[in-house]
């Protein structure tokens, strides 16, 4: 099959470009027809080309088919659910799928979005599924979007489907708005702090310094190890910084690593606050999206693996994994979650009953929206009393800072006296 670079105009009459995969120039033609383009131009990328020639055409094509600016364009979620919701709605609306992919090309504004439903479109019109078009751009659409848009085509509830995603991704947007904005505080805090101390350090103090060595008197030890860590951090700071980003960048590297991924998850499970704040999030998470699967039509065994890819914590991923092992062999979702001892009681139970009484999703659903309620409780918690603690840490700093200067400014009053 050849590659084709080709020029046109959609059915707006804009000017367009890009590539097309296609046995003859007669078949490209025809596809792209059939996506609403009219091509003006079809050239050809043949394989047998000097290297220079290769990466000219393949920097050609590039540029043609992403700009700049898409490359620098990241998609949100926030993204998915706008688009989400559109489709839903366009689709309830009785237009058909290849229709309603060109109308939200023609609204969405994401140039990353735009190209990757360009080419859904483009193997939708071929005859492929919707779930297989977008299960070949997985940066775009997850494996839980691609899962449940499966089971809605299966289903013939596709639209239904769609609203149901839509209302799990925006869901999911504000919870991360909420933690995202409770962290705002304490991280503009820290760094003011940082800057504050680290000015006193390297100018104030190197000035009294100065005056302090002049009148060769005996210092306070707090004086003297301030003007040693001063004189310290006035030539080697960029020793420091770069350590500092070094041991940031490492720290990554080992929380991302096997061993360092799980050692790092259990210690903020453990953590007094922050990890009763981490465990509901997960919870509500694990609780609103198992939900949105199973009503969605998802057998319950793949709704738990996908469930686990999300769950974000390799702690909860291997409670759950055994979890999903035992319901495999015959076992309830209760007991192997209870048995874990990382699931909170009121999950367990509720599950249990839902079993109980057929209505597991229903059950689900009230359980994710318990700990949604708590999850923004308990923020509001921790902000409250965050920012009392973040003051006095930095009045303590200062304050210390500040006696080891003046302690020997009065004991030299003494001595004129």
């Amino acid at each position: 099959m050849a590659v084709f670079v080709y020029k046109g105009l959609d059915a707006a009459g804009n000017n367009t470009s890009g590539i097309i995969d296609a046995d003859s120039p007669k078949l490209a033609r025809m596809k792209l027809r059939k996506t609403g383009i009219f091509p003006t131009d079809l050239t050809e990328e043949h394989r047998e080309r000097s290297a220079a020639s290769v990466g000219e055409a393949v920097g050609e094509v590039f540029r043609k088919q992403f700009s700049f600016r898409q490359l620098l364009t990241r998609v949100t979620e926030t993204d998915k659910a706008i688009v989400t919701r559109q489709l839903a709605t366009l689709l309830g609306a009785g237009i058909p799928v290849v229709e309603a992919l060109t109308a939200l090309i023609d609204q969405v504004e994401n140039p990353a979005i735009q190209v990757a439903l360009g080419q859904v479109r483009q193997r939708v019109n071929e005859g492929a599924s919707l779930a297989d078009a977008m299960a070949q751009h997985p940066k775009v659409f997850s494996t839980l979007y691609v899962n449940m848009i499966r089971a809605g085509e299966a289903g013939g509830a596709l639209e239904v489907v769609l609203e149901r995603l839509a209302d799990y991704l925006e869901s999911q947007v504000r919870l991360r708005n909420r933690v995202s904005a409770a962290m705002v505080y304490p991280i503009v805090m820290s760094c003011m702090a940082l800057i504050f101390i680290g000015v006193l350090v390297t100018f104030v103090v190197p000035k009294l310094t100065e005056i302090f060595k002049s009148l060769n008197q005996p210092l306070p030890l707090a004086t003297v190890v301030l003007i040693k860590v001063s004189d310290f951090m006035k030539v080697w700071w960029w020793a420091v910084l770069v350590l500092l980003i070094a041991a940031w960048f490492g720290f990554r590297r080992w929380k991302a690593s096997e061993k360092g991924r799980p050692a790092w998850d259990a210690f903020l499970l453990r953590t007094p606050v922050v990890g009763r704040l981490v465990r509901t999030i997960s919870v509500a998470r694990f609780s609103k999206t198992l939900a949105t699967l199973l009503s969605s039509g998802i057998p319950l065994i793949r709704s738990l693996e996908i469930v686990r890819n999300i769950m974000d914590n390799a702690v909860l991923e291997k409670a759950l994994e055994r979890a999903r092992e035992s319901i495999t062999e015959g076992a309830s979702i209760a007991q192997p979650l209870r048995r874990s001892g990382q699931f909170p009681p009121l999950l367990t139970h509720m599950i249990a009953i839902g079993e109980k009484s057929g209505e597991l999703e229903a059950m689900l659903g009230k359980v994710a929206e318990a700990y949604d309620n708590e999850v923004e409780t308990s923020i509001a918690k921790m902000t409250s009393w965050l920012e009392p603690v973040m003051i006095l840490v930095m009045a303590g700093i200062v304050g210390l800072i500040i006696i080891s200067i003046l302690i020997p400014i009065f004991n030299i009053n003494q001595v004129i006296a």
